[in-house]
């Protein structure tokens, strides 16, 4: 072969390099850059005129998860057991390690933050998970934090009370074990990654997901001992749902709409040492209560306490008459929720704030760390009227 068709030999074959190089990839129907064919390049941007680069693949989030322990760590005492296990028994790094395809949705790091049922957590034990969350987020993309499912809802309450960054923050768990057959388990696990991963929570605070279903840590509750749906939103609903890959959300908290200059919480536990969180108790009101649960509080320190009255809150004789004695002695603030499991509360007075549409033990961590954070009543009052309350303000035109 002539020196000259050798080289019109190599141009073509550059040339035919160069374009496979910028050969269009085709992505499966509805699939998304983490859900191409692997192998492939997802495209993007077509490259400048002349220049013959694919553009890179894109990068998955970085979620951590970090393990509490609970159900959802759970060893079954065999395949069947579906109520005979023990809590907190595995650990989060073997778990992550079984989920399928999770390279597909993120990049997962694991946390061992303890390995215990959620109601064995202490108030500062929620600070320092509180503290770890936001010291991931700021290398990761967002956090799922795994938890029993008894004080689910408070743990989450909590974190989306205090957490710092405005990153996704995703709590899951399961009501089966781990190691049981039809455990809902890997597929709360895998689906909270999922919805941390996609970002579209970012400003939402903390979510709870579990069944499908990611609901506002403000207004969620347990509503069933034992059923995988147990986790409700009572008169809202849920803020949006996971189903395969789509990831659909119909509402937001009222955060979301704050914008990044108003969207923190004034609790900022950084500038607050843990042994000086205030101490708030529940008291739960009924047919003729007594007014021993308020005065046996006042009496072991509680610096506050929420009622769980009646109806639209109300409490019994002995109870108000206690209560009325507990503010004028010991200057103790009260706020009224009702123990309906729905509905608003708007009771006032001398040291009473009304807990509006919270539950009790949401009103219990709102009041502890505003008392943590300030002993002015009217400061307090004014915390729960805005993050409290966390009612929509319309822009008007």
């Amino acid at each position: 072969m002539s020196t000259l068709s050798m080289k019109v030999m190599k141009a073509v074959l550059a040339l035919g390099v160069t374009a496979a190089a910028a050969a269009p990839v085709v992505r499966l129907p509805g699939a998304s850059a983490a859900e191409t064919v692997p192998g492939t390049v997802v495209a993007s941007t077509p490259a400048p005129a002349g220049t013959s680069a694919a553009p890179a693949a894109k990068t998955l989030p970085k979620v951590e998860v970090i393990a509490t322990g609970g159900t959802i760590a759970g060893q079954s005492a065999d395949a069947t057991s579906f109520a005979n296990y023990r809590a907190g028994t595995l650990l989060i790094a073997d778990m992550v390690a079984e989920l399928p395809d999770k390279n597909k949705i993120a990049q997962v790091s694991t946390y061992q933050f303890g390995n215990s049922g959620s109601s064995a957590y202490s108030i500062p034990d929620l600070y320092d998970l509180s503290l770890r969350v936001d010291k991931a987020l700021e290398t990761q993309d967002a956090v799922v934090v795994t938890s029993g499912t008894d004080t689910m809802e408070e743990i989450a309450y909590f974190l989306d009370l205090t957490v710092r960054s405005s990153k996704p923050v995703v709590v899951t768990g399961s009501m089966r074990p781990w190691t049981v057959i039809g455990s809902d388990a890997q597929a709360n696990l895998y689906n909270a990654i999922k919805l941390a991963a996609s970002g579209k929570t970012e400003y939402f605070g903390t979510v709870l997901m579990l069944n499908d279903e990611f609901h506002a840590a403000r207004e969620v509750t347990k509503s069933n001992a034992y059923r995988t749906d147990t986790f409700v939103t009572p008169e809202l609903g849920a803020l949006g749902y996971i189903d395969e890959a789509g990831v659909r959300v119909y509402r937001a908290p009222y955060r979301a709409l704050l914008g990044a200059a108003d969207w923190k919480t004034p609790f900022d536990l950084a500038k607050l040492d843990k042994k000086s969180l205030a101490k708030v108790e529940i008291a739960y009101s009924y047919q003729d209560a007594g007014a021993g649960a308020i005065s046996a509080f006042v009496a072991d320190g509680a610096d506050g306490i929420v009622t769980a009255g009646t109806g639209a809150g109300g409490i019994s004789r002995a109870m108000s008459a206690e209560r009325t004695a507990a503010i004028a002695e010991h200057d103790t603030v009260f706020v009224a929720t009702t123990r309906t499991g729905s509905g608003s509360n708007y009771s006032s007075g001398a040291n009473i704030i009304a807990g509006d549409n919270l539950n009790a033990v949401h009103a219990r961590l709102m009041l502890l760390l505003s008392l943590s954070f300030s002993s002015d009543f009217d400061t307090i009052k004014g915390w729960f009227d805005t993050y409290g309350a966390g009612q929509v303000s319309v822009p008007k035109k």
